[in-house]
């Protein structure tokens, strides 16, 4: 017997299930790499969401909030001195609107403004007038103020504080 390099030997043809085997590897493998980017193709395309019916919600509910304009209940006009220096008293006068999102909810905050005054005056009182200076000062205040008005109306929403007069003296 002459060994050549050529000739078939029983390694070689137990190659050839090797090679079947990693064919049905590869496309076990590759069935839901390709299931996977499909449905991903669907979903970010819209296709997808709008068979599910899961757009039909959405558009619902941004159309519902469309529709209702948001309520304003007008806050009473303070006037409280600042926490500054004693021998020359500063004031500032304010007069604001509480912006509602929902008119449901307008009775609740009328019903609330007691302590919504309350809590907007004792905060003012502890400001100093140098808080108040420039567009970074105010915005603290109405940011501030919208806080406490959200507590004092608690289970009603609170959206907005917004000032029809500041006048700091």
């Amino acid at each position: 017997m002459s060994s050549s390099p050529f000739a078939s030997t029983p390694d070689e043809t137990a190659e050839t299930p090797a090679k079947t085997f990693s064919r049905r590897k590869l496309i076990l493998l590759a069935a839901p790499v390709v299931l996977l980017l499909a449905g991903g193709g669907l979903w970010f395309s819209g296709i997808l969401p709008h068979a599910l019916g899961m757009d039909k919600h959405d558009a619902r509910m941004e159309a519902a909030a469309k529709l209702v304009p948001p309520s304003y209940v007008d806050v009473p006009e303070m006037v409280a001195n600042l926490n500054g220096n004693l021998h020359k008293p500063n004031y500032i006068k304010l007069t604001a609107r509480i912006e509602v999102p929902n008119p449901a909810d307008v009775d609740k905050v009328k019903a609330a403004m007691p302590r919504v005054v309350d809590l907007m005056q004792t905060y003012l009182r502890e400001m100093r007038p140098e808080e108040l200076r420039g567009s970074a000062g105010t915005y603290r205040l109405r940011e501030e103020l919208l806080v406490r008005a959200a507590a004092a109306a608690a289970p009603a929403k609170v959206s907005d504080v917004l000032f029809t007069q500041m006048l700091v003296q």
